[in-house]
């Protein structure tokens, strides 16, 4: 296969002998790269290289202007802008949104040589015409509105006017300018030849520009287009080479120099279809690492375009480690970087800090990040945990200065660097930048890590960048306008990766690979939305005005879009089109039309083979989890048995085996978290301690009226008081906690209320509140000690029967306490609850032997339903059922419990996972 660029050098140096007078513009750098390295191994003799241009650089020649970057742009338009016209003027950060649009509108003007005066008269007019009032006497509203578009002329000459005083130019006004400085360049390069190569779409100043010089020059053009797009009427690939042909007066009746028939040479094509995006990756991956396999030196002749250029960091991670050569020829997007999310995060933290401090979650997440863990730690002392773990134990639902301050074992300028007091403004935190950034080089010199101090070098430039802006620019006071230009320089910046640029496997995007060849090409993400890019249209300018002023739309961008596809497609052997089967709204659609388009060819179709490619999923069979108890698992549970096995986690282990060896053997599940709202667990603490304190006074005393009124003016007091204690530093004035507050009272004030009831009828007496009971137990075939513990809400006496009451902050019904059949207390967690409390029962017994008790459950959710008394049946349903605890029930129960002890206990059976 002989490239296109080489038969342009072929023909070049056949009929120029000299070829240093030649002038040759080409649609973008890299292929003029490609251009110089073809005269060199094609000439065979010495010779003067000519002058290559990308068309912009050439342009900006004729212009005498230079570019201004896009922040410059906005600065510029920003300063006209508050020059023009009267009335309120929106702050930097709101017109940094809508300020790129008019800047590219502004550009699109100018490139496309639309007289201004015209098309901004149109647009005003369609304003006036289409906005929402309909009133007689505009609002002031609609007044500014339509202000606002009178005075857009204004701005655009205004803001030209201003970049030309600074020998500047946005790219549509360098267009214009030479255009009117083409005669001069004209006359000053009368003695060169001037070469076009290559091109497609051109705007108006483009075709104006080439167009001239052909007709007053030595000059020639090359055209990078196969006769079977050109001679189709309809299809896109040929629609701008079609224009120029019919429109140009130097083309009419000639033949277009650089067009050969190569399209229906006989090719590989292959259409695969691949589930989202990262497993594209994945297959390109796999598909070099095959080509690779078959023959090394064919990735020296293939490119990976990327549909989707966002792709590039997971499609560097999938390339296989034997290829040693990949040339890229974009840039490594700084956004991208772990420093970008770093000073992201670090904007973000400050620009939310609200009158009571920053969000935990957000300080948390900060204090998270690799960069910032790096910086904090200090003689192996971790600062950023040591105040992650005094967030979660103060319960700080928000981290005040003040609060940080407070903490032992932190280094204050270290702190005070990243969580400083004040409200910044844009240089303050600047300043804090550089610092920061001048902090993190000595730490990443200390660990020789040469790509860091790469990234950090690029952040320290772009920090002295915007410390310059803000001093310039005294309306970037704010962290929010200080927030749109970090963003906006964080987007255009880019890491150049280096490396032999025409070594290995090239990859690129869709727009670097203009007028360059490869024999196997590997096309990644070809979806509607992305190729082509479809309908979106940032612009301020009505779709109906760009096709009267003949301004691109989303059907030349499509032309554009299908060229480059079929232009890849021209000399290439062996193609590859990945797309991406699923379609998603944000990342592209169904596949693209351009494939549909392939398949539909009769010229081509014999050529295609197409598939759908998916990682291998083999359905294993959910088996459920079984963990031998070792000598460690034994070892775990001796120590539990011996510190004593509560009523909770014997509960635990009839729920499901894993969760009583994950919680009560492991405890892993004990993580200390900040209490945003009020956790359930806590709620219940509260509830629990706020009656033991209103009720202890009264152990081994009736109940009376007067006892329980007198409790009922300290509920507040005494709830505000155990909020304190269990929810620590948390905030329960105001949202969720305020309410949970509330419910708590409710529930106490409840509870008191249903005791007065019940004391109007009956005798109640406390005989102990939250007592901490404690048996061992002599379980046969158990060698080593065994003992059941727990703490009892109550204990009291109502009409001369003992009671045993817990109280439960959830719903409790009372089926939940009524067994039949007492092998299902040990196996069923539905009768949990009976579980329990006939643990409490038997630690009861254990240290005062009962003839009959009773025992039951407060709900508080339930409270209505009074207390939920333990009872046996004899079947389902509404029957007769016996409440008293005797001691032939502990009996019952002790030869359940033994059995799931021993259970438990017993080294050769497994700890068996349940279905839950």
């Amino acid at each position: 296969m002989k490239s296109f660029l080489q038969e342009v050098v072929d023909d070049l140096l056949a009929s120029h002998r000299n070829i240093d007078d030649l002038i040759l513009v080409l649609p973008s750098k890299r292929a003029g790269t490609f251009l110089r390295t073809a005269i060199a191994k094609t000439a065979n003799r010495n010779l003067f290289a000519p002058k290559i241009f990308s068309i912009e650089s050439f342009v900006e020649q004729i212009s005498h202007l230079n570019a201004a970057t896009n922040t410059e742009q906005l600065f510029y338009l920003y300063e006209t802008y508050l020059q023009t016209g009267s009335g309120e003027k929106d702050t930097f950060s709101t017109f940094a949104k809508w300020g790129q649009t008019l800047l590219q509108d502004f550009n699109e003007i100018d490139r496309y040589l639309i007289d201004p005066k015209d098309i901004f008269s149109y647009l005003t007019d369609i304003q006036e015409i289409t906005h929402w009032s309909m009133a007689e006497e505009k609002s002031e509203m609609v007044q500014n509105y339509m202000k606002f578009w009178n005075n857009l002329g204004t701005l655009y000459h205004s803001f030209n006017d201003l970049l030309l005083t600074k020998d500047l130019g946005h790219q549509g006004l360098i267009y214009r300018n030479a255009c009117k400085h083409l005669d001069d360049y004209i006359s000053e390069t009368a003695d060169k030849t001037h070469v076009f190569i290559g091109f497609n779409a051109l705007n108006s100043a483009e075709s104006f520009i080439i167009q001239k010089i052909l007709s007053k020059t030595q000059a020639d053009i090359y055209w990078d287009c196969d006769p079977y797009f050109l001679e189709d009427p309809i299809h896109d690939a040929g629609y701008f080479i079609r224009q120029h042909q019919n429109t140009w007066p130097a083309l009419k009746g000639q033949p277009l120099k650089g067009v050969k028939a190569n399209y229906l040479s006989k090719k590989n094509i292959h259409i695969i279809g691949v589930p989202k995006n990262v497993s594209q990756t994945k297959y390109v991956g796999h598909l070099i690492s095959e080509i690779y396999e078959k023959d090394p030196k064919a990735l020296k002749n293939t490119a990976l375009v990327l549909g989707d250029e966002t792709l590039l960091n997971p499609m560097l991670n999938a390339i296989p480690a034997e290829i040693d050569s990949v040339n890229i020829t974009m840039g490594y997007p700084l956004k991208n970087t772990p420093l970008a999310s770093l000073f992201t995060q670090y904007l973000n933290l400050h620009l939310k800090k609200e009158s009571q401090g920053w969000y935990y979650q957000q300080v948390s997440d900060f204090l998270s990040h690799p960069f910032i863990q790096l910086f904090l730690t200090e003689n192996e002392e971790d600062t950023a945990l040591v105040i992650s773990t005094a967030i979660k134990q103060h319960n700080w639902a928000f981290v005040s200065p003040q609060k940080l301050t407070t903490l032992s074992k932190v280094n204050p300028s270290l702190v005070e660097l990243l969580f400083f007091k004040e409200n910044a403004n844009a240089t303050v935190f600047l300043d804090r930048c550089l610092l920061l950034v001048q902090n993190l080089k000595e730490k990443l010199q200390d660990t020789n890590d040469a790509l860091g101090l790469e990234y950090l070098y690029k952040f320290f430039t772009i920090f002295n960048q915007l410390h310059e802006m803000v001093e310039k620019h005294s309306y970037i006071n704010d962290l929010k306008s200080l927030e749109c230009l970090y963003l906006d320089l964080l987007r255009s910046e880019t890491l150049d990766f280096q490396g032999e640029p025409l070594q290995g496997l090239q990859i690129m995007g869709m727009l670097e690979s203009r007028t360059l060849d490869f024999e196997t090409v590997i096309l990644t993400s070809v979806n509607e939305g992305i190729l082509p890019s479809g309908k979106s249209n940032n612009s301020f300018i009505p779709f109906d005005l760009k096709k009267l002023y003949r301004l691109p739309t989303y059907k030349e961008k499509d032309a554009v879009y299908t060229y480059h596809f079929y232009r890849l497609l021209q000399r290439a052997k062996n193609i590859y089109l990945v797309y991406n089967t699923e379609p998603d709204v944000l990342e592209g659609g169904e596949k693209s039309r351009l494939l549909t388009q392939l398949q539909t060819d009769e010229n081509i179709m014999g050529d295609i083979t197409e598939k759908i490619a998916a990682p291998a999923i083999s359905t294993a069979n959910k088996t459920l989890q079984t963990i031998d108890k070792d000598q460690g698992l034994m070892d775990l549970i001796k120590a539990h048995a011996a510190k004593g096995f509560s009523p909770t986690s014997l509960s635990n282990y009839i729920r499901n085996p894993l969760d009583f060896y994950k919680r009560n053997l492991l405890g892993i599940d004990n993580v200390v978290e900040v209490e945003e709202t009020v956790a359930a667990n806590t709620f219940g603490t509260i509830v629990h301690d706020t009656l033991e304190d209103l009720y202890r006074p009264h152990i081994n005393g009736f109940l009376s009226e007067e006892i329980l009124k007198n409790m009922q003016a300290k509920i507040k007091p005494t709830v505000l008081r155990h909020f304190a204690k269990s929810y620590a530093d948390g905030d329960i004035t105001r949202g969720k906690n305020l309410l949970a507050f509330n419910v708590v009272l409710r529930y106490v004030e409840n509870f008191i209320r249903i005791e007065l009831k019940e004391i109007k009828n009956h005798r109640i007496k406390i005989l102990g509140i939250e007592e901490n009971l404690k048996i061992s137990l002599s379980i046969p075939g158990i060698a080593f000690p065994v003992t059941l513990k727990g703490k009892l809400d109550r204990i009291d006496e109502k009409d001369g029967v003992v009671r045993i009451i817990d109280y439960k902050t959830g719903k409790v019904n009372s089926s939940q306490v009524e067994i039949i059949d007492w092998e299902d207390i040990v196996q069923d967690y539905t009768y949990s609850k009976a579980f329990q409390l006939l643990c409490y029962a038997i630690m009861y017994n254990a240290s005062r032997p009962i003839d009959t008790i009773e025992a039951g459950i407060f709900s508080f959710k339930n409270l209505n339903a009074g207390l939920l008394s333990f009872a046996t049946k004899e079947k389902k349903g509404h029957g007769p059922k016996d409440v008293s605890i005797t001691q032939e029930t502990v009996a019952l129960f002790m030869n359940a419990l033994e059995q799931l002890i021993t259970e438990i206990c017993n080294s050769d059976i497994p700890l068996t996972e349940k279905e839950v």
